[in-house]
Parts: structure tokens; sequence; C-alpha cells
């Protein structure tokens, strides 16, 4: 790994869980479009929750008075000034969007640990995707999880936020097909930003059945 590539433990949470969505060869997403997004923000939330920057008080998510540094900022900013609180169901929803995982995808190109390829239209990106070009990161993300997964080591939040979110995802199994998934699937229930994600993809899909009927 290159001295300036960021370790495991600084990537933020939506970058280590697009890290783990997106194939490491072509760079297109493993997950369906809709899923990348929704989930995507369900790791924003996290993300502001670890730092203590927002807290599900009852039902609605709501800023805290703390001000950490985030490079979710314009997120944050979203949820201390608007007029009145919001489910955490509801602000998956709003955050969702191709250009919040655009961002990151970004980020993470300008840190060197993807490549970004993209066709060209008129002067504007078509189809862009991410292939990895450093691996490091993504390994020591997969090493954590699996340990994390084990148990037996000291907790982890952070690993323990990610675990539930790509176990919402659907991408749990996929990583680790030999793993125990029964935590996993408790902990996507319980933890309110990845509960907000399964409520979310539920009523997407729901939605696409009722409209192919």
């Amino acid at each position: 790994m290159d001295a300036e590539t960021p370790k495991a433990e600084e990537l933020n949470l939506p970058q280590a869980f697009l890290l783990l969505a997106t194939n490491d060869t072509d760079g297109e997403p493993s997950v369906p479009a809709y899923v990348l997004r929704t989930t995507l923000a369900g790791a924003i939330l996290a993300e502001l929750d670890l730092i203590g920057a927002i807290e599900l008080q009852g039902k609605h998510v709501r800023a805290t008075e703390a001000a950490p540094q985030t490079d979710f900022q314009h997120e944050l900013e979203l949820i201390r000034h608007k007029s009145r609180p919001h489910t955490p169901k509801r602000w998956v929803s709003m955050l969702e969007g191709r250009a919040a995982v655009q961002r990151v995808y970004e980020g993470m190109a300008a840190l060197g640990i993807v490549d970004q390829v993209g066709e060209k239209h008129l002067g504007l990106f078509r189809t862009v995707r991410y292939p990895e070009k450093d691996h490091g990161p993504e390994a020591s993300i997969l090493k954590k999880v699996q340990a994390a997964l084990k148990g037996g080591g000291p907790s982890d939040s952070r690993m323990t936020a990610l675990i539930a979110l790509l176990e919402a995802a659907e991408l749990l199994g996929k990583l680790f097909p030999a793993a125990d998934r029964n935590r996993a699937i408790k902990l996507a229930k319980d933890y309110w930003p990845s509960h907000a994600v399964l409520d979310e993809l539920r009523m997407i899909r729901l939605a696409e059945e009722e409209a192919a009927m």
C-alpha cells in the first residue's frame, strides 16, 4: 500500500461500503443501482451517527450540538436545519441518489483507491466505472469484517455498522459465504440506519411489483 493511501480505519463508512459493493476488476456495482443508492444513504446516516453528529430520538433523526469534521457536511446541514424532524426511512429516501454515490466514488478516486474510467458524450461522462487501483484498503476492511463476524475480539462499532449495512444490501452472504449470518440479520433489523435501508428497499420493491402488474 502506498504511504499516502488511507488505511481501512481512515475510510468513512460510505467509502468502505461502496468499496465492498463494487467489482474490483470492471468497476461496476455488485448490486442493483437502487440498492446501491439506498444503502449508501443509510451509510451516510450511520457515519454521522458514529461521529456523534446525529442521533435517533424516539422515531426521529436529530442533529446533536456536536460539530465534528465530516465529508458529509451537506447532509448534516440538511438534517440540522430541516424545519421538522424526519424518520430514518424518510432521510434515507431524501438522501439517496446518483450524485451522492458519484461523490463518494470520486473521493476514493482522489485518494488513489479506485480509478475513474468513463466514456464521454458531448464532453460529459455517459458511463463511468470505478475499478480498483489499490487493493490494500479493501483487503484490510475485509479482514476486519471477517474478524468481527467471528467474534471474540474487541467491539468495533464501525465494523458492526458495516456488517448491518452489507446484510441489508444482501452483500454479506456474497462476500462471506461461510459466515453465520444469523447475527448479521439481527443487526440489520436492530441497527436503525440499516433498518431504515431495509424499509426503503421494501417500499421500492413493492412499488416496482405494483407497477409491473
